[in-house]
């Protein structure tokens, strides 16, 4: 044997009895997942390490979304984009319990569907023509093609072009015709669906699709344009109408679920999340939902979400949290007695029922040195114990132009905060 062979057996003989050795940390769980294909099974893992009871385990391999992508390209505003999807996952505790679900991202609504639910309706005559054209294609193509073929391919098309869950609008191809009227009489309101799964774990160790949520992102700005590469207007959608025209949307996309293989008797949670516009700093919120038990059809009641993001300093947050606004700008003027290089604190806060639940203050200052980072965050460090109550939890983030400098981060219910600093 060669010695290069033996030094390597050597290795490996060492790694085995070190991992044999070692504590498994992260026991993982094998689990059989059935496929939509009930003919097909796929043996799958249920990873354990979770950063608490609270979170939901995942299934791996991991699958994206079936309409991966199209959230980024429907909805304007990052921080919604991530509000939309964690805190669906937050509203489905409630019915989906992540001690015994796993979750998994959407795997029915595809994104070719999605795009099609979210265009816009068409009118009788938009219908027609769009049918004229493509029938007079498909004939000039297929000389000699039967009328029962064409009938068919009439009726594909009036499908495909029936699906759109937005309002219809006169010119949609002609823009230099659409008024400002038009537009505000019928303005986008949905923005995306979001599907996320739960799966549960049979007697057997296999895993099946157990309940789905469904998040529907309405608009609370519409934008537009009346003629290609004119000004942009925007029109404001009032939230009892957003609400109104959200509830409908619901009713439609659960009947269409309903008619997908495997998803007749699923039970379903359905939110409805009202964006932020563009250019805000803080994200939306859900602001109803309602659960469809497996087998119905209809949606009867739904229930209030009271759920808020508010930033500091704002007229809304002295108007609604005049408490919590005082409070953050007391900590800003103990902040400003001794360091002159700051220039103020922003922060974001998330409410439920009324209840702060966290709060993110961001504090961007100009260093000179190393010193003076520690120094500004050991005395943020004392003002933190000194004045914010333990209830909700707190992050201050330390910023300088160039990076995150650091971080003091407090979870609720502890009085200790926990500090990091960036080299």
């Amino acid at each position: 044997m060669g010695i290069l062979k033996k030094i390597r057996l050597c290795l490996l003989g060492i790694l085995l009895l070190l991992a044999a050795c070692t504590p498994n940390m992260n026991k993982e769980e094998e689990v059989v997942k059935n496929n939509d294909d009930e003919t097909k099974q796929q043996t799958a893992i249920v990873t354990s390490n979770v950063s608490s009871e609270e979170n939901y385990r995942t299934i791996l391999p991991y699958r994206p979304s079936a309409s991966r992508g199209v959230i980024v390209n429907q909805m304007g505003n990052r921080v919604d984009i991530d509000e939309m999807e964690a805190g669906l996952r937050r509203l489905s505790k409630d019915y989906f319990d992540p001690k015994t679900y796993f979750f998994e991202e959407g795997q029915y609504l595809e994104e070719d569907m999605m795009y099609d639910w979210l265009e816009r309706e068409l009118t009788k005559e938009q219908l027609q023509e769009v049918i004229n054209e493509q029938v007079a294609t498909y004939k000039s193509n297929n000389p000699g093609a039967r009328e029962s073929a064409i009938e068919s391919l009439k009726e594909e098309i009036r499908h495909e072009n029936s699906l759109a869950l937005n309002p219809t609008i006169e010119h949609p191809w002609e823009e230099y015709k659409n008024t400002k009227e038009q537009h505000k009489s019928s303005p986008k309101y949905l923005s995306h669906i979001l599907e996320q799964n739960f799966l549960k774990k049979n007697e057997d160790n296999s895993v099946d699709l157990a309940g789905m949520s469904i998040g529907i992102a309405m608009k609370s700005v519409y934008s537009f344009q009346t003629q290609q590469g004119g000004p942009s207007y925007y029109h404001n959608i009032p939230k009892d109408v957003m609400v109104q025209k959200g509830k409908k949307i619901a009713q439609t996309v659960l009947e269409r679920i309903r008619k997908m293989e495997g998803l007749s008797k699923v039970p379903v949670m359905i939110a409805i999340y009202r964006e932020e516009d563009q250019g805000s700093p803080v994200p939306g919120n859900y602001v109803v939902k309602t659960s469809v038990k497996g087998g119905d059809m209809s949606i009867d009641e739904w229930e209030e979400v009271k759920q808020d993001y508010i930033l500091f300093p704002s007229d809304e947050a002295e108007k609604k949290y005049y408490d919590d606004q005082q409070l953050i700008q007391n900590f800003a003027a103990k902040i400003e007695e001794f360091f002159p290089n700051y220039v103020g604190v922003i922060g974001e806060g998330f409410y439920i029922n009324e209840e702060l639940q966290k709060l993110t203050l961001e504090i961007p200052i100009e260093f000179y040195g190393k010193g003076e980072v520690i120094g500004f965050t050991q005395y943020a460090y004392g003002l933190v114990k000194e004045m914010f109550p333990n209830y909700f939890d707190l992050e201050i983030k330390v910023k300088s132009t160039k990076k995150m400098e650091s971080v003091i981060y407090r979870e609720a219910g502890k009085n200790e905060p926990t500090v990091r600093i960036f080299n």
